[in-house]
C-alpha cells in the first residue's frame, strides 16, 4: 500500500472544489458564462446542480489522489527543486502541463471548442493544480 496522506488528498479535493466554484461563480462567472455561451434563464435551481457537483467533487478526489501518487514518486527527483510546498507546486505544474493542457487542447484542435474558453479553463486548472500540489507536499 502506498503511503498516501488521505487527509491531504481530502483537503486538496475540497480546496479544488471551492476554487472551481470561485472561478466559475463569484470571481469570474460572468466571463466564463460569456465564453461558454451560457445564458441563464433565471429558472435555474441549486438542487438541479447537485448531481454534477457531486461528480465534480469525486473527480477532484481522484485527481488529488493521483497527484499524491505522482508526487510520492517524483519527490525523490532533483528536478522538482526547492522543498516543501514548492516541490508540490512544481510537480503539479508538470502534471498540469503534460496531461491537462495537452489532453484538453484536442477539444480546440479537433472539436472546434472556443480557444478563449479553453484558455480560461487552463488558467483555472493551473491555479487548482498548484494549490493541490502545495497542500499534498506540505502534509
Amino acid at each position: 500500500m502506498l503511503p498516501i496522506n488521505l487527509m491531504a488528498v481530502a483537503v486538496s479535493a475540497i480546496v479544488a472544489f471551492v476554487l472551481g466554484f470561485l472561478f466559475h461563480g463569484p470571481l469570474l462567472g460572468k466571463l466564463w458564462m460569456r465564453l461558454a455561451n451560457i445564458h441563464p434563464t433565471g429558472n435555474e435551481k441549486f438542487v438541479d446542480m447537485v448531481p454534477q457537483m457531486l461528480w465534480n467533487l469525486l473527480s477532484n478526489f481522484v485527481t488529488a489522489y493521483v497527484l499524491a501518487v505522482v508526487y510520492l514518486f517524483a519527490s525523490a527527483s532533483p528536478f522538482l527543486g526547492g522543498s516543501g510546498a514548492w516541490r508540490g507546486v512544481v510537480c503539479a505544474l508538470w502534471v498540469w502541463l503534460g496531461f491537462l493542457v495537452t489532453s484538453t487542447s484536442i477539444e480546440v484542435i479537433w472539436m472546434g471548442r472556443n480557444y478563449k474558453l479553453w484558455l480560461f479553463e487552463c488558467a483555472s486548472s493551473l491555479v487548482v493544480m498548484a494549490a493541490m500540489g502545495a497542500i499534498i507536499a506540505s502534509w
